[in-house]
């Protein structure tokens, strides 16, 4: 018997917070079977595919997302984040601008495209620290 789509998808993401990266791929997985195109899922498995070190499987979610809704800035940060470790740096960039700009003065945007083009996050100091 199935469990109900919400209660998978709960427990996906406190296996999430938890660091159970593996365990939440499987639970958010038949999650995402139950409800396909729910954007909060795949999101969710995007960020357990990326956690678990498949950054494949965690653009294709990140990019369903943003299919379903082009202004999720979590989105386009998962998704930029994936371009980078995959070696499209410039695409990776494009995406953490557009998460900047849909929301400003995220300090993980902020701090993963500084690392990305090599420059000092807003607010930080001369060595890069933040105050």
């Amino acid at each position: 018997m199935e469990s109900h789509p919400y209660e998978l998808f709960r427990r996906g993401t406190e296996l999430l917070a938890e660091d159970h990266a593996h365990q939440a791929v499987t639970v958010l997985e038949r999650a995402y079977r139950l409800l396909p195109g729910k954007g909060s899922v795949c999101e969710a498995l995007g960020r357990a595919y990326y956690q678990s070190g498949k950054p494949a499987a965690a653009r294709a979610q990140f990019a369903e997302v943003l299919e379903i809704d082009p202004t999720n800035d979590y989105a386009h940060f998962g998704l930029a984040l994936c371009l980078a470790r995959v070696g499209e740096p410039k695409l990776a960039a494009g995406h953490l601008r557009l998460a900047l700009a849909m929301r400003p003065g995220v300090a993980a945007y902020e701090e993963a495209l500084a690392r990305l083009t090599g420059t000092a996050p807003p607010g930080a100091d001369a060595a890069g620290r933040r105050d």
